[in-house]
């Protein structure tokens, strides 16, 4: 179906974050003090951190405001963070995984079941959907971009995959470890992906329309709305624009 094509789904995410700029950088200042506080502040033994800086940079932080909060990180201020992965199914029974960063369990917690049992979903149990995704780096580059350079240039740095759907659209994708020698290899050769992350890959996408795909939008943007939610995975492809 045209409406659930992957190049338009992406396009219409990138077009959501844009608009909740203030929201990304919040979530990127925290994934940034996280990893600092982890391994410390320096990019070439922090991997973690790097990514971090690097979703900063795209999301055109000032570098300024980068340091400060990886300076910030590094002063081992009191307070914990806790990273907690929920687990749950939404409209049409997709499975959603929803990580957190959070200085009390307790309220996160409820605000995720809450957002859930509102919007049509239910919170399931750890394990219960996380065996749908795989742990990977996954590199998409627009139509038009040529499959075989990009083919030529990910295999020989190492990815394990590499794949074209019917709109032309490529993806590579890599085992986790191997996901910034491979990105960098690829912009070596300048061929410079849309997407570059590592990710929770859905292993096996659910289609749905009108309006299951209106309802399983609403429930993923009240989830993504809440202040502790780092990242939302999950297998539904929807319409590009739900009826």
């Amino acid at each position: 179906m045209a409406g659930h094509s992957k190049w338009a789904n992406i396009q219409h995410r990138k077009g959501r974050q844009d608009e909740k700029r203030g929201k990304i950088w919040t979530r990127i200042i925290r994934e940034i003090t996280v990893a600092a506080r982890a391994a410390g502040g320096d990019l070439g033994t922090n991997p973690r951190l790097r990514l971090a800086v690097d979703r900063a940079k795209a999301a055109n932080m000032p570098a300024d405001r980068v340091k400060y909060n990886i300076d910030k990180a590094t002063g081992n201020q009191e307070g914990v963070t806790y990273e907690i992965r929920y687990e749950g199914y939404g409209i049409g029974g997709a499975a959603i995984l929803v990580d957190t960063m959070t200085d009390n369990k307790v309220r996160t917690v409820a605000e995720v079941r809450h957002a859930f049992s509102k919007y049509g979903g239910n919170m399931g149990t750890e394990g219960s959907v996380v065996f749908q995704f795989k742990h990977c780096g996954q590199l998409i580059f627009a139509p038009g971009t040529s499959e075989d350079k990009v083919m030529e240039v990910a295999l020989e740095a190492g990815a394990q995959d590499v794949l074209t759907d019917a709109d032309g659209l490529i993806e590579v994708l890599t085992a986790a470890a191997d996901f910034e020698g491979v990105r960098n290899a690829m912009e070596a050769a300048s061929l410079k992906p849309d997407v570059a992350e590592v990710t929770m890959r859905a292993e096996n996408p659910i289609e749905l329309s009108g309006e299951d795909g209106a309802r399983m939008q609403k429930l993923l943007d009240a989830l993504e709305e809440l202040d502790d939610v780092q990242a939302i995975y999950h297998n539904a492809e929807m319409d590009s624009e739900p009826s």
